[in-house]
């Protein structure tokens, strides 16, 4: 049972825990609000949802160390919550004690210091996390709800990613060394990402019968964690690790790969066969091939693209060469999510028929050569 006393000026609702110890919310202005918060307490101790109000001291700092251990993802997503936790939770919110963490201060904080400071889409990545990281304290009753839930902000869609038709990848390519193009080039032929591009080993790759590329589900992908440590693991999802059919002329562009590449465990290696880094393919290849250059008269192409642009390039194609839904899902390692694609699957004639569009798109208006003087100046 909750009752309401006058204290001081303002009003102040009490009520028994089940330890028999009474405890007190003080500061209500009204009597209204007081017994509306005691009619509350009253409700939620009946249908044992009550969380008990002492709990709700805890800190931030408390309550992260203890979900922190009880928590298992990967090294590569841990990665990314120790990094948002470090540098932007913990900052505003460390020494506050959960029960203080008001929604309110929440959206002041996100809207005048993450989003001011960083792009919205990173913004809205740490507010998840903070928000995952309160719903789990509700859950073991700490707090009574979680102050991010339903937060109204208008983050900003992100900007349609661009695409490139089949001349510019061939363009793209052939200002890149054989390697580096090849790896281009399968990118945009496979709609592949690119830690699964690089961790992409040779015993995982089938070019006899049936011809294709195997992301494996736990060593799939190459993943780069804090920025420095190269370590292989599983690929973004478990929809990721799948297999990718190849087109007979990407498949004799890998051969002829594989005899310039001999003795290489992976299909696309750095330097001396090491571990490529992303960071430094974009620095040494990818951006001056998109910058172009006077001297070989190589015009600018789209320097906004990025390296996962290519995945967008080769969802488009498949759109435009009329491949069903459920087989694009597939061969992009996409979650089926709609009632549809439950119902729908993929056969081996859906397979056939979208290889041979991408044969005949690269045979059409593909095809790719080097110009090989002057081209070590060039990139």
């Amino acid at each position: 049972m909750a009752w309401v006393e006058k204290h001081g000026c303002d009003w102040r609702v009490r009520y028994r825990l089940d330890d028999g110890t009474v405890f007190s919310e003080k500061g209500f202005q009204t009597e209204a609000a007081a017994n509306e918060r005691a009619a509350d307490v009253e409700s939620d101790q009946r249908r044992q949802q009550f969380a008990d109000p002492r709990l709700a001291k805890t800190t931030i700092d408390e309550w992260i160390r203890a979900w922190s251990d009880a928590h298992g993802v990967t090294e590569m997503t841990w990665s990314t919550y120790s990094s948002h936790i470090r540098n932007h939770i913990l900052p505003r919110w460390s020494g506050t004690a959960l029960g203080d963490i008001a929604r309110i201060k929440v959206k002041g904080w996100v809207n005048n210091t993450l989003r001011k400071n960083l792009a919205d889409k990173s913004a809205k990545d740490i507010l998840v996390l903070f928000s995952q990281i309160l719903a789990e304290a509700v859950d073991e009753q700490l707090i009574g709800s979680n102050p991010c839930r339903k937060l109204r902000i208008n983050f900003e869609d992100a900007p349609e990613r661009p695409h490139a038709s089949t001349d510019e990848v061939d363009a793209l390519a052939g200002r890149m060394r054989p390697d580096d193009g090849l790896l281009t080039i399968t990118a945009a032929y496979t709609g592949m990402r690119w830690g699964e591009l690089a961790g992409l080993q040779w015993i995982r790759t089938y070019l006899d019968e049936n011809p294709r590329l195997v992301v494996d589900p736990k060593f799939g992908a190459l993943h780069e964690v804090r920025g420095q440590k190269l370590v292989l693991g599983p690929p973004k999802t478990p929809a990721s690790a799948r297999e990718v059919h190849l087109p007979p002329f990407l498949v004799e562009e890998l051969l002829a790969h594989r005899k310039r590449n001999p003795d290489s465990r992976f299909v696309f290696p750095g330097v001396r066969g090491a571990l490529r880094r992303r960071s430094n393919f974009r620095q040494r290849v990818w951006l001056p091939a998109l910058a172009g250059s006077e001297a070989l008269g190589w015009a600018p192409l789209n320097q906004e693209m990025h390296f996962h642009d290519l995945r967008h390039t080769h969802e488009t194609w498949l759109v435009e060469d009329g491949v069903p839904r459920v087989l694009r899902l597939e061969r992009l390692g996409h979650k089926r999510k709609d009632v549809d694609d439950d119902y729908s699957h993929v056969t081996d004639v859906m397979i056939s028929r979208m290889l041979e569009r991408l044969q005949r798109r690269w045979e059409e208006d593909g095809g790719w050569s080097w110009i090989m003087e002057g081209l070590d100046e060039a990139v």
